[in-house]
């Protein structure tokens, strides 16, 4: 009969970011940076624990991706770094307010749309449907503060412009499943702006991957599907071609008024942990609210057009 150590070792050891069980149990990944150390968040009956590994059953184990991941210790990708107690979900959403307003210069109605849109990423995995954020103006008129702030509250967002190649773009969405914050989102170059539309087309809805062409050793044809679905933040100066892509938008048009006075010029040393403590209690949030969510067909509106009702069913 085998023993203990001859058991685990026939466990598939499989690195991970997120997961929601059949039993209902939640994983997260979380990232202390004070002792560069990941772990799992494990939230089941009611209760959160950090765990160095979780067993799905006989044959698989979660771990938790290594500490040394780039995207992760150069803070590419946001972690919570443990959960925290918020209070009720008006008193976060109060905090996420004022830490917008604090750090940000936006319209009164585009900040209410944004604290409750931080709330959508982090429970996004239960709808099919999502609208995305923009922020469209000329060059110094606060986009990149404005996707910097939002951004930083969202659930595991992604940093990226349009000075990056498409390539990780398409291998982090598809690993981590998290909020994309993209600025110069109108790249220069048709190429890349072809496949910048593909992930904006296809990552609104579930179950429509990006196809892309791959070979394997044998050099035979293997394409390979990634998932891009999940919420997006974007920044740009123009409009796109695709009308359709337009209709997929939430915007706010910066630089019709003058910046407030008491937005600081530079961001403080506070900005990165105050950020961090409030995905510490949006982490929480997700771990109580992600099984209540149910889409609710009463909210149609005759008067929208069909793709607006689907996102605000």
């Amino acid at each position: 009969m085998p023993g203990p150590a001859q058991g685990e070792q026939k466990r598939k050891i499989i690195p991970t970011v997120s997961e929601v069980l059949e039993d209902g149990t939640i994983v997260e990944l979380v990232y202390r940076p004070d002792n560069r150390n990941t772990s799992l968040a494990m939230f089941n009956a009611g209760r959160w624990t950090l765990q160095s590994h979780v067993d799905v059953s006989e044959r698989h184990r979660l771990v938790p991706f290594s500490p040394n991941n780039n995207l992760i210790k150069n803070e590419v990708v946001l972690l919570p770094s443990e959960p925290r107690i918020y209070g009720s979900e008006q008193q976060l959403v109060s905090e996420i307010a004022e830490f917008i307003h604090r750090y940000a210069d936006l319209s009164p109605s585009f900040e209410k749309v944004a604290c409750y849109y931080v709330l959508l990423t982090w429970l996004y995995d239960a709808f099919n449907d999502l609208p995305y954020l923009r922020l469209r103006g000329d060059f110094g008129t606060g986009k990149t503060r404005m996707l910097l702030t939002i951004g930083s509250l969202c659930y595991k967002p992604f940093f990226a412009s349009g000075a990056s190649t498409v390539s990780p773009i398409f291998h982090t969405l598809d690993a981590f499943r998290g909020t994309l914050i993209f600025d110069e989102a109108d790249v220069r170059f048709s190429d890349e702006r072809s496949e910048i539309v593909k992930i904006l087309n296809n990552g609104n809805v579930r179950g429509m991957p990006v196809l892309r062409t791959m070979m394997n050793q044998q050099r035979e044809f293997n394409p390979q599907a990634f998932h891009v679905f999940g919420p997006k933040i974007v920044a740009t100066r123009g409009l796109y071609e695709d009308r359709g892509l337009e209709s997929r938008f939430i915007t706010e048009e910066t630089g019709a008024r003058l910046l407030r006075d008491d937005v600081p010029i530079n961001l403080p040393e506070t900005f990165k942990e105050e950020a961090r403590e409030l995905r510490n209690k949006l982490l929480l949030y997700r771990f109580h609210r992600r099984h209540d969510v149910k889409l609710d067909p009463t909210l149609a509106d005759p008067k929208l057009e069909p793709r607006l009702n689907c996102i605000f069913q």
